[in-house]
């Protein structure tokens, strides 16, 4: 299909370029006989709606006799120019709006035929924010995805973005069947609107009893109503923000540790797993001075693990397994089982006498 297209292009040449040169040879034609009337001492009005009863082959009658060679000539090459250049300007707007139509049709029919190959996949209901960021996360986990967008914009950005997607109402049954829900593995409805969240998801439990179906709530009272209706999850945005604002208000800096990935640990929530969160500083003759990030972890037999280093101004978080600790060094580890075995290699050695011999 792809090299039919091509080949029409190069044969009939781009619609739009088509148009748009023939407007310009029509515009030049009017406004060259207009001004060849003009010459003749015809006015302004009189020369333009001469040529227009011309171009548009109307046949009103001369506005003006004409008498001369002259005016013989203009209105001979007025016929002959404008009206092939309305025949042609016809026939380029035919040819723009049905290559319109034809790629819109012949587009969607192969979006859905891609969409009818996938097995195992996630649908998506809802191109918002959630939605844009939840299909990006998964395109670049390489998570076969569709995503049902009603809105004209939005479902743009989503095949700009690359995904495959649908035109649509996710309410209707239809719409999800064509997403391939039967077949899919999960279905995640994020719409602002609980009541289109219930019905997405009682639509796609009868239509596939094994899918499973994460769903957005905006009020709290909503958790029954989406879990009778067949959801296997329900996510609160609202409460997931501030229940992150809460943690950074009642763990401040010391009590807290951020990744690359935006993960924040508090140490109460640690201490539920049986883990410690310290900060250690590495004194000048610590054993682990000169060490590797891998052989301390190994040394201490996996009781710890340094999730940060802080070196001065520069913090490397999740250091690499070749990376060196240095003297002054400020650790963050995750600590197992409170090891002091574990502890006592961030401890300056010490120094014991023996006789006259120190060790």
């Amino acid at each position: 299909m792809r090299h039919l297209w091509s080949g029409a292009e190069s044969l009939l040449g781009s619609p739009i370029r088509n148009l748009v040169t023939i407007l310009i040879f029509v515009v030049s034609v009017t406004a060259l006989s207009t001004i060849a009337y003009m010459a003749a001492g015809w006015s302004f009005t009189d020369a333009s709606y001469m040529v227009l009863l011309t171009i548009y082959t109307v046949g009103y009658g001369e506005v003006r006799p004409v008498d001369t060679q002259y005016l013989h000539i203009v209105t001979v090459a007025t016929m002959v120019l404008g009206c092939t250049g309305m025949i042609l300007l016809t026939s380029a707007l035919v040819q723009f709006f049905t290559v319109i139509q034809l790629r819109s049709i012949l587009g969607a029919t192969r979006m859905q035929a891609r969409i009818d190959k996938l097995n195992h996949h996630v649908v998506i209901c809802g191109y918002g924010r959630i939605g844009q960021m939840l299909a990006s996360d998964l395109a670049e986990a390489k998570v076969p995805l569709v995503v049902i967008e009603r809105e004209e914009a939005r479902f743009h950005e989503a095949e700009e973005a690359g995904h495959l997607c649908l035109h649509g109402e996710a309410t209707d049954e239809d719409v999800l069947i064509s997403a391939g829900v039967r077949r899919a593995r999960a279905l995640a409805t994020v719409l602002p609107n609980d009541a289109s969240n219930v019905f997405i998801s009682l639509s796609a439990r009868s239509l596939n009893p094994d899918v499973e179906i994460i769903a957005r709530g905006e009020a709290p009272t909503t958790d029954r109503k989406l879990r009778h209706a067949g959801a296997d999850h329900i996510v609160f945005p609202t409460h997931i923000g501030a229940e992150r604002i809460a943690r950074m208000i009642l763990f401040p800096r010391g009590k807290w540790t951020k990744t690359d990935d935006g993960v924040q640990a508090s140490r109460a929530e640690l201490g539920k797993m049986g883990l410690e969160l310290e900060r250690t500083h590495v004194p000048e003759n610590a054993e682990v001075c000169g060490m590797t990030v891998a052989t301390v972890e190994k040394m201490a037999e996996s009781a710890l693990f340094i999730v940060q280093i802080r070196r001065g101004d520069e913090h490397i978080t999740r250091p690499a397994s070749d990376d060196r600790i240095e003297a002054g060094d400020e650790l963050l580890i995750v600590m197992r089982n409170a090891s002091r075995a574990a502890r006592t290699l961030f401890q300056p050695h010490q120094r014991i006498r023996s006789g006259r011999n120190w060790f």
